[in-house]
């Protein structure tokens, strides 16, 4: 079973949002003529990182609640040019997978995600009828 990372979205509100930034995000390099990939930019590099490429995902948590997840398709270090750092950039396959929504506590950075605390994918990969605040709450009450 792979190792997932989770990691709280700052500045995004609906994960429709998430998927237009991305969007765009991959269009402007595009129109550049750079090579299309989606990265993420943290501190800390995963110590346990071959873990995580053997299938692993970011969990992307909007607003308090887990909705989502990207395939990581590695990492690679970069340079901050503002502080002349070392840091990560987790490198984010395209797809962008609906997963049931849960409840998640505010942390710094990311976390490590064992594959059997993860939220399962959305079935069927539509938006569901209920706010996600709604769903998250009805299942941690055991009714979905």
């Amino acid at each position: 079973m792979p190792l997932n990372l989770i990691k709280l979205c700052v500045g995004i509100d609906e994960l429709a949002e998430l998927r237009d930034w991305q969007g765009q995000r991959l269009a402007r390099m595009r129109a550049a003529g750079e090579t299309p990939q989606l990265r993420h930019v943290t501190r800390s590099w995963p110590r346990r990182a071959d873990e995580v490429l053997e299938g692993g995902s970011l969990y992307w948590v909007i607003k308090g609640i887990t909705r989502a997840r990207q395939p990581i398709a590695g990492f690679e270090e970069v340079l901050d040019p503002q502080e002349g750092i070392r840091r990560c950039a987790i490198l984010l396959a395209e797809e962008l997978v609906e997963t049931e929504a849960r409840p998640c506590r505010a942390f710094q950075g990311w976390r490590y995600l064992e594959a059997k605390d993860a939220p399962a994918d959305r079935k069927g990969g539509g938006d569901s009828d209920l706010p996600a605040e709604m769903e998250a709450e009805l299942r941690a009450l055991g009714i979905l």
